[in-house]
This record gives C-alpha cells, sequence and structure tokens, in this order.
C-alpha cells in the first residue's frame, strides 16, 4: 500500500469516526430532549390531574351541601301536606306519594354522582372498603361476578385516589367492551411497592391497535407514571384483559398521617 493509498485510508477512516461522533451526539442530544418533553409532559399531567380532582371534590361538596339541602327539603314540605290531606283528598295523596318517590330517586341518583365524583368513603374508611364497594355496585349493576382479595397497604392519599380511579375506569371499560363473566380485583403489598391488578375473562382486544378505550387508559399510565409508578395492558382476543398498576408504598408515618 503506497503513502498515497494509506493517507487516503485514514482520511476515510477519519470521516468516519468524526461521522459517528456527530450521530451519537445527536442521538443523545434526541435522548436528552426526548426525557425533558417526558418530564414536562408527566408534570402537566400531574398538574391537569389535581386541578380535576379538586373541581370533583368541589362539585361534589356542593351537589351534597346546596341540591341535598334542597331536596331534603322537599321531601319534608311533601311530608307535611301528606299528614295535612290525611283521609281528606285521596288523589292529592297518590300524587304526593309519586312526588315522594321521585325525590327518593333524585336523592339516590345525587348520592351516586356525588360518591363518582369524589367518594367519601376513600377519606373516612380507606381504600381496601372503598375498592369493596365500588366492586360490589358494578357486580349489582352488571350482573358479573366480582372476586376481591384486598389487603391494606400504604399509600399516600394521592397514590390511593390514582389507584381507586384505576379501578373505577377498568370497570367502566369492561362494563362497556368487554363483555366478561368474572372479573378479578386484588391489592397487594410487593417489598417496596404495592400492586394492584384488574383482570377480566372477556372478549380482549389487540393491544398494538387502537382501541375505543385505548384514551383513558392512555390518561390513566400517565396519572400513575406523574405519582412514580407503573401501568402495564396485557389483553388477547378472546383472553380477556389484565391491568396490572404498580405504585411505590408510602413511608408508615406517611400513610398513618394522611
Amino acid at each position: 500500500m503506497n503513502k498515497k493509498t494509506r493517507r487516503r485510508a485514514r482520511q476515510h477512516l477519519q470521516a468516519r469516526l468524526i461521522g459517528q461522533g456527530l450521530m451519537q451526539a445527536d442521538n443523545k442530544r434526541l435522548e436528552t430532549l426526548v426525557a425533558l418533553r417526558t418530564a414536562q409532559l408527566t408534570e402537566l399531567t400531574h398538574h391537569l390531574q389535581t386541578a380535576r380532582e379538586d373541581e370533583r371534590a368541589r362539585l361534589a361538596r356542593d351537589l351534597h351541601d346546596e341540591l341535598g339541602a334542597l331536596l331534603t327539603s322537599a321531601k319534608l314540605d311533601a311530608a307535611r301536606l301528606r299528614s295535612r290531606l290525611a283521609g281528606s283528598a285521596p288523589e292529592a295523596l297518590e300524587r304526593l306519594a309519586h312526588l315522594t318517590q321521585t325525590l327518593d330517586s333524585v336523592i339516590t341518583l345525587k348520592r351516586r354522582i356525588t360518591e363518582d365524583l369524589r367518594p367519601s368513603s376513600l377519606d373516612h374508611l380507606g381504600l381496601v372498603v372503598t375498592l369493596d364497594i365500588l366492586a360490589r355496585e358494578f357486580a349489582e349493576r352488571s350482573g358479573v361476578s366480582v372476586h376481591r382479595q384486598l389487603v391494606e397497604v400504604p399509600l399516600t392519599a394521592a397514590a390511593e385516589l390514582v389507584a381507586y380511579r384505576m379501578v373505577q375506569e377498568a370497570v367502566t371499560n369492561i362494563s362497556k367492551y368487554a363483555r366478561a363473566r368474572q372479573v378479578w380485583i386484588s391489592l397487594a403489598r410487593r417489598d417496596h411497592l404495592v400492586e394492584l391488578t384488574v383482570r377480566d375473562d372477556g372478549v380482549g382486544f389487540d393491544a398494538t391497535l387502537p382501541s375505543r378505550s385505548a384514551y383513558g387508559l392512555v390518561g390513566m399510565r400517565f396519572r400513575v407514571e406523574a405519582e412514580g409508578g407503573k401501568l402495564l395492558v396485557t389483553s388477547t382476543p378472546g383472553h380477556g384483559t389484565r391491568l396490572v398498576m404498580t405504585l411505590p408504598a408510602a413511608p408508615v408515618a406517611e400513610a398513618a398521617d394522611r
């Protein structure tokens, strides 16, 4: 190999090395940018979800306090009229009885909407009882058998709310799309993590393709990640769907101080 050929080989090698260096630098910059944008998106999601939950809590309080007071007052007025008309106006009494039944239905609906907006049992009774209530009400409405294996776990108040919303979203999707006959819900401690699983025996779906429930799951995944957790969704057509959420277990003192 003569000097000219060796020089060209060295120049070619140097050009390749420079090109590889530039490519690695570009890749590193791109990875840094993606990580930054992901962190910003996660922070924005956390902010929006917090604002949404605050608004839900405000609406729940307004429904409970203001609308609840109006409905209770209307029911008391109906009871007073019924006592005054006793034995004198059968037709009016029949209409009042129907009105009372309607008021009872509205009160029940108001209570259900309030609990959907912000479950009071989560603050007063804890996550296990609240999930048990959610599962039992879902089973009664849908006719689906719901098997529950729930144990007390240490979570922050924010993480408990995320866990509740995950199960709420899951059973809503099951009711709409899964055509399932059985559902399994489990909550357990796994070392320094808390694991929440919802599984059904429904029709399943191709997890690689867009689905009608995808947007809700994407939103839930961002919400879980904003709390430092992960959400795994696995499904196969004809073999049901499985959602597994893991969240960091809260320090015992922090969980006890909620």
